[in-house]
């Protein structure tokens, strides 16, 4: 059945969201096994606790819980004075123990707010009931008739970040993920690397006739690692439900996974509820005791975080998608803010438009494509060489490549390259009466006179070939039309 425009305006969708997100500690969270896996052979990150050996306790990571109280501080969470551990019991071939050690009652991060920029202009406020710290599965892979268990993923240490069912669209969804992502990244948290599901997103939705005081049944989409696959999962399922309630079926309850090769939801099994995993607390970890004074300490290590970037290069003037393509890689986004700081406004304006054109905005953040190792002092002069027109636009474009990618000195670079231009105006002048007494120049000049304002882009293009490149253009315009 084709839905029309009317009939899915007729409901509203409620999200909520939960994000796995994976910390970057140097081992596990209750084990010393390596927590780098990434290019690692299977179940070579491992220890005799991961696999749940009898005999074998598991020791809490003080790291990680470092780490989640920063996670707090980004996401303007309270962070518990005490937090304990429970036990929650299913029995999957990734799960040697037989039960995931969890947060089930006593998570060690409170409720908070973030609020995420949309696309469309705006913001969405998205409050979170709560994080809690737990250890992740091994990671299983499907054959014909068999399947091997990969145990080096087993005890990695995350926070699932849980929020309130406070999104109704497809794009503040992505937004807030989008933004999460960020702030775990600048936080310092997470590698942040989705390829590698260092984060994963779960996406609770809900359908219901508008207007409606109580929810719909809600499907939970599991394990998206991209922000595309975000948006497009939530405009199919919503657009399913629909279509079921429109028909005058029922949507279930059940968990259902997102085949990105045909755009579409499946189901994977019946959503589970909290006594069906029969918690309990873990005996063998002690609860959590933090103070104020700790929690104060190790936050006042989380550098500066995405909002207030946003609210320092308000002042800047560039695009929202410039500001997005900065955000993208933390060193960029401190490099221009010391810019800002060192050379004010104007030379921040010119290497933030730089680096979104050198750059690009990767929709989904995935990874940096750039050996960043240029030095701010290097962006501060190439800045002043385009303001006071030493290079062209398009040169000092092509200088920043060279800096972005590890050379130095812009100004040796231009005379390398033979890009700096000339702005004597006098050996310009010569250049620009030769030009308009040349018989060629005639139409244009006549064209010029007569209000055809475009036919000047010839007389231009006439001084920059006598100047084998190298005349200032704008002055080379000003002078032309000073003359005629």
């Amino acid at each position: 059945m084709a839905l029309t425009q009317e009939q899915l305006d007729a409901y509203e969708m409620t999200i909520g969201i939960e994000s796995h997100v994976q910390l970057k500690t140097a081992t596990k969270l209750f084990s010393p096994a390596d927590n780098d896996a990434r290019d690692k052979e299977p179940n070579t990150c491992v220890h005799p606790i991961d696999y749940g050996l009898p005999g074998m306790l598991p020791l809490l990571n003080k790291a990680a819980v470092d780490l989640a109280i920063k996670a707090g501080k980004a996401m303007n969470c309270a962070i518990a004075p005490i937090s304990r551990f429970d036990r929650k019991h299913y029995f999957y071939p990734d799960l040697p123990n037989g039960y995931q050690i969890t947060q089930m009652y006593h998570p060690t991060i409170l409720a908070g707010v973030v609020e995420a920029p949309l696309e469309s202009g705006g913001s969405v406020q998205v409050r979170i009931n709560h994080a809690h710290l737990e250890a992740d599965a091994g990671k299983l892979t499907h054959f014909t008739d068999y399947t091997l268990a990969d145990y080096n993923r087993t005890g990695t240490p995350l926070i699932e970040i849980v929020t309130e069912p406070d999104i109704h669209s497809a794009e503040a969804a992505k937004a807030f993920c989008q933004e999460l992502h960020r702030l775990m990244m600048y936080a310092g948290v997470s590698y942040g690397d989705l390829y590698h599901g260092n984060q994963r997103f779960d996406i609770n939705i809900s359908v219901a006739p508008k207007g409606s005081t109580e929810l719909g049944k809600r499907a939970e989409i599991k394990n998206l690692n991209s922000f595309r696959s975000i948006e497009r999962a939530i405009t199919y399922e919503f657009n399913r439900q629909v279509e079921l309630l429109e028909n005058g079926e029922r949507v279930v309850q059940e968990t259902r996974g997102w085949h990105d090769a045909k755009q579409m939801t499946f189901s994977q099994r019946s959503k589970e509820d909290a006594q069906d995993y029969r918690y309990m607390p873990d005996p063998d970890i002690p609860p959590v005791i933090l103070d104020d004074e700790y929690i104060a300490k190790i936050q006042a290590e989380v550098p500066m975080l995405p909002p207030a970037y946003r609210a320092k290069w308000q002042d800047l003037g560039v695009d929202v998608s410039v500001v997005n393509s900065l955000l993208t890689t933390r060193q960029f986004a401190e490099s221009v803010s010391d810019i800002q700081d060192q050379a004010g406004n104007s030379a921040a304006k010119r290497v933030a438009n730089w680096f979104a054109s050198a750059v690009g905005a990767s929709e989904d953040e995935e990874r940096v494509t750039v050996a960043y190792t240029t030095h701010t002092g290097d962006l501060i002069t190439l800045a002043e060489m385009a303001e006071k027109a030493e290079i062209s636009s398009t040169a000092a474009k092509d200088i920043f490549n060279e800096l972005l990618n590890g050379a130095s000195d812009p100004r040796a670079i231009a005379e390398r390259k033979n890009l700096l231009q000339v702005s004597d105006e006098s050996a310009i002048a010569a250049i620009v009466d030769e030009v308009l007494a040349d018989p060629d120049s005639a139409t244009s000049i006549a064209d010029i006179k007569s209000g055809k304002d475009k036919a000047i882009g010839y007389l231009v293009g006439q001084i920059m070939k006598k100047s084998q490149g190298k005349a200032n253009p704008a002055l080379a315009q000003k002078l032309i039309r000073e003359r005629l």
